[in-house]
């Protein structure tokens, strides 16, 4: 009688959830919260080719760091900031922005993916910074990523009203004393900084997704500029973890299954933003 007791009771006993899903949820949280405010400024100011390039670019970052032995977010960073300066030149030189983002994220990439398999002695799974691996997050890795986020929301935070007026109207900005180009670097070293924080979550292709898609579906939501940028985070958090449920329980690939969730909330809250209007 006794034993039928203790199993009855096991079996009521709510399973504790495995400690790489714990992992993988506190990673892709931190990356939501970094990704949503900063998408929003990416949304705004139709950069979503910039974020594009500049998470191709990473692979470039990622076969540089292992050439020179440096840590691979220092090599994602260099590279990223590499590819915003050469997208300028181009752009000041009578070349369309677009057409300058698109070769240099694809030569990017593609050079990139060549260059590592050039390299002796090195062996990599390069899947992984193509397309993320949530599911083999350290505390390490969380660490990283959480501070990432934390230094981004603090620049965001401290740049916030310059970072506005020039988004709104650069005329405006220059009379009030903002450099709207000062202010384009701050953003651009901030998207330097999400590519590398976010590599490891959901890959180089998939980035620009989760920048983009959860700022999208926050307009339906937004009143104001800062109500967008909380309401862009929450709506990326939630994401991550109903795309985390999908991927345990379909066995679907975990970056993927994010970025899908992010797109299926964009599209069940875009008719409140019709309706808004």
């Amino acid at each position: 009688m006794c034993m039928v007791r203790s199993k009855a009771r096991a079996r009521k006993t709510p399973k504790m959830p495995e400690a790489f899903l714990i992992r993988a949820a506190l990673a892709g949280i931190g990356l939501a919260v970094a990704a949503g405010p900063l998408g929003s400024f990416v949304v705004w100011r139709r950069m979503a080719y910039m974020g594009d390039a500049t998470a191709h670019a990473a692979i470039l970052g990622v076969a540089f760091a292992l050439a020179a032995s440096l840590p691979v977010a220092a090599g994602i960073v260099v590279v990223a900031l590499a590819m915003a300066v050469a997208v300028t030149v181009l752009s000041g030189r009578g070349r369309s922005a677009d057409t300058a983002l698109g070769v240099l994220a694809h030569s990017a990439l593609a050079f990139g993916l060549v260059a590592v398999s050039f390299l002796p002695g090195v062996r990599i799974d390069i899947s992984a910074y193509l397309f993320g691996d949530i599911l083999a997050v350290t505390r390490r890795d969380i660490l990283w990523i959480w501070g990432g986020a934390a230094l981004l929301l603090c620049l965001l935070v401290w740049r916030w009203n310059p970072l506005l007026i020039a988004t709104v109207n650069e005329e405006l900005a220059q009379a009030s004393g903002v450099d709207p180009r000062r202010e384009k670097l701050v953003l651009t070293l901030s998207l330097a900084l999400v590519v590398a924080v976010a590599i490891k979550i959901v890959g180089a292709l998939l980035i620009a997704a989760m920048l983009i898609v959860p700022a999208a579906a926050a307009r339906s939501l937004s009143r104001s500029p800062e109500a967008m940028a909380v309401w862009a985070a929450a709506i990326g958090t939630a994401a991550v973890i109903g795309g985390l449920a999908t991927s345990i329980r379909l066995d679907t690939p975990a970056g993927p299954s994010i970025v899908a969730a992010a797109a299926i909330l964009f599209a069940i809250l875009l008719p409140l933003g019709r309706r808004e209007r």
